[in-house]
């Protein structure tokens, strides 16, 4: 195993913090623990400015062609002074659970709970299929020219969600679906 270890903060420790402007709805749930690189001549990441380009298992363990497509789109959104923070990339099994169990404890039953968080089994972040990009000038950046680097909205209740569908780049994004739970891929 290599010297540098990166690692999630402690769930016990988490406390939340706002992502997401008053324009926006905020997500239901916390967002993720701060990634933190504990070698000591490693340069200090921010947890509230993550960005695509930073060296952390939330954005490095995404999937290679999502990832490049969305440094590609950071680049060009850049120009136009936009900068994308990564609100959550991938993320283990383990705390997938985690803010399962908190959604479920915030919205008093599964069933409700399953329109804002998957299960370890079906979440596109746990595979490192997904991303949640911020603050919400951010990803609206992203749904508006998205489609180019194939990047999709996938819900429409959660406007910061952005997985990769390549065929995207020729014919548009496909329609979102109302919440996870018309998912066909969320379903048990």
């Amino acid at each position: 195993m290599p010297s540098s270890v990166l690692v999630y903060q402690s769930l016990t420790s988490y406390e939340p913090s706002p992502a997401y402007s008053s324009e926006t709805p905020a997500p239901p749930i916390a967002t993720p623990p701060a990634i933190v690189d504990q070698r000591p001549e490693a340069r200090t990441v921010d947890p509230d400015r993550v960005t695509v380009f930073d060296d952390v298992p939330g954005v490095t363990r995404l999937d290679p062609d999502l990832l490049g497509a969305l440094r590609a789109a950071a680049a060009d959104a850049e120009t136009a002074g936009v900068e994308f923070v990564v609100n959550s990339g991938w993320r283990p099994a383990e705390y997938q659970e985690h803010l399962r169990r908190e959604a479920i404890a915030q919205y008093g039953s599964e069933a409700e709970a399953a329109r804002w968080v998957a299960t370890p089994e079906t979440s596109p972040h746990v595979s490192g299929d997904a991303v949640d990009i911020g603050p919400s000038a951010s990803a609206a950046w992203l749904s508006a020219h998205g489609a180019q680097y194939g990047l999709c909205q996938i819900y429409r209740n959660e406007p910061w969600h952005f997985e990769l569908r390549p065929e995207a780049v020729d014919g548009g994004c496909p329609a979102m679906y109302a919440d996870p739970t018309q998912d066909p891929r969320m379903q048990p």
